[in-house]
């Protein structure tokens, strides 16, 4: 295989593009266990009068996470985002104002590989957000995991998300005047498995526990579908019934996570690596669908707005597919 190279005379701004998206990756697979090495070289060292505070600390803030985090508007405005969401580049796109005296549920859509695109238009203070939907504030839930990681999750809270544990959505909407979104990438770690360029695979047919919690609060649900999110990345090839499928599945089932095994361009070439491509990213907020608070409500309340909100949710793709450049004769999947 022949390397392509970067040429040398790449715009910095690019170049710092490029950098941000880097750190943003290498925060991801490796600044977790960075920082509970570091608290381990802290106990095993003895410096007690680091480590007995924070952890004492830490046991009184554990629940901070399902208690709407700990956002950093100076986090969130560092530079290093705004090149991060110009190496894409990430767009936001509103189809439909949205009530803010209401709270919201935005069902994220696809997963992709490390869900750039949520990161991009949620978590920072560089995307349209703002401008788009003025009087709101989005919580972007992910696994409770990464907030078990010491000094780690005060990095992650700092940016917006919180835990994705139903005690943590049920904050967020239970909040009174409105104008709160819970941001949830609906597919989780299962469907980062099938996030191949191409691909239209959600694993959405078992998810209902979005939609109790939406019956449970009355929340307006809003199907979001982020176009790109799956042309960042390649893997493994990783089939169904295949040795590295049910390695990951397994994984998957006991630690609550798994780690596609992907790869993309690197730093100084474009044939290998782990960093995204340079693909665009139009996150398009669909239109909300409206629910009428049900404090018990029953299974066939659940499986009919379940139906509900696919349907909006494969209307949304088929209206917009064509703007983005994908065929007519391609739909959605759902699993």
């Amino acid at each position: 295989m022949k390397l392509e190279f970067a040429p040398l005379n790449i715009p910095l701004a690019r170049r710092l593009q490029t950098a941000a998206v880097l750190q943003w990756v290498l925060s991801y697979l490796l600044l977790a266990q960075v920082c509970v090495g570091i608290l381990l070289v802290l106990i095993i060292y003895n410096y007690w009068f680091l480590y007995v505070p924070y952890l004492t600390w830490l046991y009184f803030d554990w629940r901070t996470p399902e208690q709407g985090g700990r956002r950093c508007q100076w986090i969130r405005s560092w530079a290093v985002w705004k090149y991060f969401k110009d190496y894409f580049p990430i767009h936001l796109i509103k189809t439909c104002d949205l009530d803010p005296s209401h709270n919201y549920i935005f069902g994220f859509h696809p997963h992709g590989v490390l869900v750039a695109g949520a990161f991009g238009n949620f978590c920072t203070n560089y995307s349209d957000f703002k401008e788009l939907f003025p009087g709101f504030t989005a919580y972007l839930h992910v696994l409770p995991f990464w907030f078990r990681c010491p000094f780690f999750r005060e990095y992650l809270m700092s940016s917006g998300p919180v835990s994705v544990s139903k005690r943590s959505v049920s904050h967020v909407l239970r909040r009174e005047g409105g104008g709160n979104i819970s941001v949830i990438v609906l597919g989780g770690a299962e469907e980062s498995l099938a996030a191949y360029p191409g691909s239209f695979t959600l694993f959405i047919r078992q998810r209902k526990g979005f939609i109790k919690m939406a019956l449970t609060h009355g929340a307006y649900l809003v199907p979001v579908f982020s176009f790109g999110e799956n042309e960042l990345f390649k893997q493994v090839s990783n089939p169904e019934g295949s040795w590295l499928r049910m390695l990951q599945d397994t994984l998957r089932k006991i630690v609550g996570f798994t780690l596609p095994l992907f790869h993309a361009r690197g730093v100084f070439q474009y044939n290998f690596g782990f960093i995204p491509y340079r693909k665009a990213i139009h996150t398009v907020v669909g239109r909300p669908i409206l629910v009428q608070e049900t404090q018990q409500p029953t299974p066939e309340q659940i499986e009919e707005l379940h139906q509900t909100y696919m349907g909006e949710l494969r209307k949304l793709f088929e209206e917009h597919k064509g703007k983005y450049g994908i065929p007519d004769d391609r739909t959605l999947i759902f699993k």
